[in-house]
């Protein structure tokens, strides 16, 4: 089970005020979402679109690590990346 995000596209989502972005396991699209109160952890305010993407920007090394270890404990679909994953 080897994840990895070759894409680096993602997208703000209004309505949960979260920002979306995709993992791969092999050819399998794995969807991920990570809340803005978890962005706002990197020290960086995130509330709207273009904080949330500049904050998700600045950390997806850590919210990649982060993304790898919810998926390997299978925590649903799609995997929802919270304060407490960091």
């Amino acid at each position: 089970m080897t994840l990895t995000f070759p894409n680096p596209s993602r997208s703000f989502d209004e309505t949960r005020k979260a920002v979306r972005f995709t993992g791969y396991d092999d050819m399998a699209q794995v969807p991920f979402i990570i809340e803005a109160e978890a962005l706002s952890i990197s020290g960086r305010t995130a509330e709207s679109e273009s904080e949330c993407l500049t904050a998700f920007d600045a950390a997806r090394g850590s919210i990649q690590s982060a993304a790898r270890k919810a998926y390997s404990r299978g925590r649903g679909n799609p995997y929802t990346l919270t304060v407490a994953d960091f």
